[in-house]
């Protein structure tokens, strides 16, 4: 038996090895197309993204043709590079240039020479490509913006870089791919899938047709379209109330978490992103240290949330019952805590949790909140406490939209005290700026916004989200769960009540309207800055949060303005336009919607930057 054995052995590798040999070289040509076959030549086939729309059924994106000049370096012989040159209005240095930095990448493989061809340089050149061997006209889409508002929603596209190579093996030189907004946020459903054709070539370089028939080759798929959640109308009209402001708006459906407009300012048009002008244009917004047109305010900027916070002491006091609505605290124009400390106050009297809403009076939930903390064993359980409820509102954390920015604010607890006085010593009045939503508090703008879809739905609220539908897919579930703050809903219509009658007596009244029942709340926020490490007051950030109507509350807004006074100067009077846009379909406060449209900050924004100029620098 032993003297079968090795024959055996033998045999049966020898199979084995046959076998796979032919599987490779016969049935399995996954290597062959993978590698820089000579014998082979890949053409790529680029889908159109999807389209997208809003709520409403309106086109906001769609794509418009692209030609780019793609070079195979090992291909580019006996041609008039001078002639080339001139053609496509190129230094003779940079076609060097260019032409190194594709043969790096491969001799073989296609590179981009020259992107994004304007028809007329299309034309021009495809009439006489015959003349220059190694070069081809690869066709993309580029995106059409049918609107020139939504910018920060949308994101814009660009070039891969090496980095999304290495991190994604299905894109390659030349690509295009989503950054920022939804074209970042939903690029896998929007980029659709390339087709690919695999053509055969002679041992002179000649094209003889498809490689094994086409059975490879493979037709590009469109990108599936998505409709968004925002009403492009209303985003439009935020966009116009803000221009020469910076500051920011958030709309929120309450009763869904669907993101109605998204207002960030200063803007720009998302065209300036598209075509051969876009590194040139978006050079010009990064740079832009000061407007920060790039930057995301609604989601990224985080800022004290000044009075509307107050809302939160009430429904905190109202849940762990050291205050009923029946409450009254008096005010004499301020509260004293501390050692002589004195946090001011602008009216004199004494009320109750519904009338110190409507009069946003300090004293009254400075009071709510010391009995908060100190209704506890140690102010350490108090501050806990007290955080986990306004977890409970998402705050101090992010809150899991469908748009890649975003930062989570900050709602401090008792470790973080805990490491501002290591040797203990702080309590409620230490403390107690957190009151009335400044001390180390704060929240973006959407956190803000989405607080007060809470407040409106007496207790709970949705992930906020910008997409509404997916052609051929489920949205994610988490955007229909339902997320329920520890505050029982019995103690929020107090709190409504209470914010409804701030349009009738209180700070809001100066931007009523008859027609519309609203629930609102001013704020007026601290504003310093630290200029070579010395810390500076500027004007007062404007804040105001509203939604309607009270009674069934359709749309939650916050609105931030940066160095805008107070709270109803500015954002309660744009609040109140969005609202009745929205709502009522038409502005009846034309005189309004008059001075927010022609109105302007930028003397504000002059004095920061005089500031910046004149503070002498510190000494290295």
């Amino acid at each position: 038996m032993r003297k079968y054995l090795l024959p055996l052995s033998i045999a049966v590798i020898t199979i084995i090895i046959l076998s796979r040999l032919f599987y490779l070289q016969i049935m399995d040509d996954t290597y062959i197309k993978k590698s820089e076959n000579n014998a082979l030549k890949i053409v790529y086939e680029y889908p159109e993204r999807g389209y997208v729309f809003d709520r409403n059924g309106k086109l906001l994106i769609a794509n418009q043709p692209s030609y780019d000049i793609m070079v195979i370096p090992r291909e580019v012989v006996d041609i008039d590079t001078l002639a080339l040159c001139d053609l496509l209005q190129v230094p003779i240095e940079d076609f060097k240039i260019k032409l190194e930095k594709a043969r790096k990448y491969s001799p073989r493989l296609p590179s981009i020479f020259l992107p994004q061809l304007s028809k007329a340089e299309y034309a021009a050149f495809q009439e006489k490509i015959r003349h220059f061997n190694g070069f081809y006209i690869q066709k993309r889409s580029l995106r059409d913006y049918q609107v020139s508002s939504g910018a920060n929603i949308f994101g814009y596209i660009r070039q891969v870089t090496e980095g999304n190579i290495k991190k994604n093996p299905y894109y390659r030189p030349g690509d295009l791919i989503g950054i920022q907004g939804i074209e970042q946020e939903y690029e896998n459903i929007l980029r659709g899938e390339k087709g690919v054709k695999y053509i055969q070539r002679d041992r002179f370089n000649r094209e003889i047709g498809s490689f094994k028939n086409g059975i490879y080759d493979t037709l590009a798929k469109k990108g599936e379209d998505i409709t968004l959640t925002i009403d492009s109308d209303l985003q439009a009209y935020g966009e116009l109330l803000m221009q020469n402001k910076r500051g920011g708006i958030v709309a929120i459906e309450p009763k869904t978490g669907e993101i109605l407009a998204l207002v960030n300012a200063p803007s720009y048009d998302p065209n300036l992103l598209v075509g051969r002008d876009r590194s040139k244009n978006y050079t010009a917004l990064y740079n832009d240290s000061l407007a920060k047109p790039l930057y995301n305010r609604v989601l990224s900027g985080e800022y004290s949330p000044g009075s509307p916070f107050k809302m939160m002491t009430a429904l905190i006091g109202l849940q762990e019952g050291v205050i009923t609505p029946g409450t009254t605290f008096p005010c004499n124009g301020g509260f004293f805590y501390g050692r002589g400390a004195w946090m001011g106050c602008h009216d004199h009297g004494s009320w109750n949790v519904y009338e110190a809403t409507a009069k946003s009076c300090n004293t009254y939930f400075a009071q709510t909140y010391k009995r908060v903390i100190e209704k506890y064993n140690s102010p350490k359980e108090g501050i806990d406490a007290w955080h986990k409820h306004l977890q409970s509102f998402g705050l101090g954390q992010f809150l899991g939209y469908d748009l890649p920015e975003g930062r989570k604010g900050h709602i401090p607890n008792s470790e973080y005290y805990d490491r501002w006085y290591p040797n203990g010593g702080w309590r409620s009045t230490t403390t107690i700026s957190n009151s009335i939503g400044q001390g180390e508090i704060s929240m973006t703008p959407m956190q803000l916004a989405n607080t007060f879809a809470a407040v409106a739905n007496k207790g709970y609220y949705y992930t906020p989200h910008i997409i509404k539908n997916i052609e051929h897919h489920e949205i994610d579930p988490k955007f229909t769960t339902k997320h329920v703050t520890t505050i029982d809903p019995e103690h929020f219509d107090v709190i409504i009540k209470g914010m409804n009658e701030v349009f009738h007596t209180g700070t809001g009244r100066g931007v009523a309207v008859a027609e519309l029942e609203m629930g609102g709340k001013t704020g007026t926020v601290e504003n310093f800055t630290r200029i070579n490490g010395k810390r500076h007051q500027l004007t007062d950030h404007s804040v105001f949060v509203a939604f309607a109507p009270v009674e069934d509350p359709q749309i939650v807004i916050a609105v931030f303005i940066e160095n805008g006074y107070w709270g109803s100067r500015w954002a309660a009077p744009i609040s109140s336009l969005m609202l009745q846009k929205y709502l009522l379909e038409e502005v009846v406060r034309k005189d309004l919607e008059t001075r927010m449209v022609n109105g302007s900050l930028q003397n504000e924004y002059d004095k920061v930057l005089q500031l910046y100029n004149n503070t002498p620098k510190a000494n290295k």
